[in-house]
C-alpha cells in the first residue's frame, strides 16, 4: 500500500513540475448558413384561363406557351437551388 501511495505522489509531482504546452490548433468545420436568395415567383400559367368550349388551336397554343413557361420557371428554380450549394 505504501508503494502505491508513493508511486501516485511521484506521478503527481512529475506532472506538476512540467509547464503546460500551449498550441494553437486550427479546426475547419463546415457550418450551415441560411441561403439568401430571392423567391422565384410562380408565373400565371397560360393554360389556366382555358375553357372547355375554346377551339383546339387556342388550347394547343396555350399549352405550348405554358410548356415554355414551365421550362423557364424550372431553370430559375435550378439556378436558385444551385446558388445555395
Amino acid at each position: 500500500m505504501r508503494f502505491l501511495l508513493m508511486g501516485l505522489m511521484v506521478l503527481l509531482v512529475g506532472c506538476a513540475a512540467r509547464e503546460p504546452e500551449l498550441r494553437i490548433v486550427r479546426v475547419e468545420v463546415p457550418v450551415q448558413v441560411p441561403c439568401k436568395t430571392r423567391e422565384v415567383a410562380v408565373p400565371p400559367w397560360a393554360a389556366d384561363g382555358l375553357k372547355k368550349n375554346d377551339s383546339l388551336e387556342l388550347k394547343i397554343r396555350a399549352l405550348l406557351a405554358e410548356r415554355r413557361q414551365r421550362i423557364g420557371y424550372e431553370r430559375q428554380l435550378v439556378a436558385t437551388v444551385g446558388a445555395c450549394q
